[in-house]
């Protein structure tokens, strides 16, 4: 399903056509090169310095890693993550060898879009989630002190809203999208004054 964002002026077609949805085809499955696509993607994000702060816990279906990093997410992202076809934990290393890292989270939010835009092009889908337990991805994946869990990420192949099975779910599914206008978004002089 193509829900494509409604803009003032034409943007490239990789942002306008990423959205989060969570109605995932549980039968398809993602190849290795597409996997080491998303990753590439998100491995040439910018990032302050050349820090590079971004790292992936990375489960595919039917693997280990996927069911520990499915085991950490809420049950609400349970009810539909289960039928991604690969799960991902976004994680930001706060140190190096020089100290803290600045801009760290910063760095992981780049990477994590680079990511996802990357599923666009391959014609995957992607939904970023905040509803998971950071506690449980360090536990279970033995994580450092300096690695803080921060995202969890749902890739695969969309599928019809209808998978979701309960009527509240399909109809947000297949709701508009929404942001707030340009007015509101970007100002000019002061706080408040839309510079467009």
């Amino acid at each position: 399903m193509r829900k494509p964002a409604v803009t003032s002026v034409p943007i490239a077609t990789l942002m306008a056509e990423r959205w989060s949805p969570r109605a995932y085809d549980a039968s398809a499955t993602v190849t290795d090169e597409q996997v080491r696509a998303l990753l590439e993607a998100a491995r040439w994000a910018p990032s302050f310095g050349n820090t590079q702060p971004a790292r992936y816990l990375v489960g595919v279906r039917g693997t280990p890693s996927f069911d520990a990093i499915l085991s950490t997410l809420n049950s609400g992202n349970r009810a539909w993550a289960h039928r991604a076809s690969l799960l991902l934990v976004g994680v930001l290393v706060t140190t190096n060898s020089k100290g803290d890292v600045p801009y760290a989270e910063y760095g992981l939010g780049l990477a994590s879009e680079n990511l996802v835009l990357q599923a666009v092009e391959l014609g995957l889908i992607a939904h970023q989630m905040a509803g998971f337990s950071p506690e449980a991805v360090r536990s279970s994946f033995s994580l450092p002190e300096d690695a803080v869990p921060k995202v969890a990420i749902a890739v695969g192949s969309a599928a019809s809203p209808e998978v979701l099975e309960e009527d509240w779910r399909i109809e947000r599914e297949k709701a508009d999208r929404v942001r707030l206008p340009l007015d509101e978004f970007a100002f000019t002089d002061e706080w408040g004054k839309p510079a467009l």
